[in-house]
């Protein structure tokens, strides 16, 4: 059996932060290591506690989440960053993500959600749902459709069968579902899912979903 993903909260909400310990104790694919309750205490612990996954506040006293966000980077460089926020702020999200951040939750997310933001995020690096796509879609409008340098991908070819699994992938469809709509194995949409991968340039799913928001294949949100 793997070990569990290492999975650290900084938060200032000590009622928040016990009720996402309890409701993700239940899982044992993730052990919570860690509490902070401001980003230079999670830094400080991150210094002698490396975590895989960090679910970080946005609005804490002392350090916020936006201020952590780097000198987490530069702490924990291969940490998985989940922010959480009350705020719905599209630019704020992408300037997050852009910044570092591999997903970004609502404070109101069930605990499932949550489990499935840490589990995507340390399998496949990013986390995407309809907050994140939302704030692509308007930010990269907004900039004319400019990626920054490093999230550019070149123009690629796609035939049909692909383009509808990329879409379908932007619409958090999991590999299964994408099988039964499109009528093929998961093993092929998974082959599929590569191939893009190859032609698009991206190296991640994310880079994936960043290709379809610039070449418009998503519908806005």
């Amino acid at each position: 059996m793997n070990d569990p993903i290492k999975v650290i909260i900084a938060d200032d909400h000590i009622l928040y932060r016990a009720g996402v310990k309890t409701a993700l104790s239940q899982k044992t694919d993730i052990k919570i290591i860690a509490e902070a309750d401001n980003g230079m205490h999670l830094i400080n612990l991150l210094k002698s506690l490396p975590a895989d996954v960090i679910l970080l506040d946005i609005q804490m006293p002392i350090m916020d989440g936006i201020e952590a966000l780097p000198e987490v980077r530069k702490v924990c460089p291969d940490a998985k960053i989940i922010m959480l926020t009350m705020m719905d702020d599209h630019s704020m999200i992408t300037k997050l993500m852009e910044l570092g951040a591999n997903s970004y939750l609502s404070k109101t997310s069930d605990s499932e959600i949550i489990y499935e933001a840490i589990k995507t995020c340390y399998n496949d690096e990013y986390y995407f749902n309809t907050l994140t796509n939302t704030a692509l879609l308007q930010n990269l409008k907004q900039r004319n459709m400019q990626l920054p340098q490093q999230l550019q991908a070149p123009d690629a070819q796609l035939n049909e069968k692909e383009t509808m699994i990329l879409r379908l992938m932007c619409e958090e469809k999991s590999t299964k579902e994408i099988a039964d709509l499109v009528e093929l194995s998961p093993r092929t949409v998974e082959a599929l899912r590569d191939k893009l991968k190859v032609k698009t340039g991206a190296k991640t799913t994310a880079g994936l979903i960043l290709y379809a928001v610039k070449h418009k294949l998503v519908e806005e949100i």
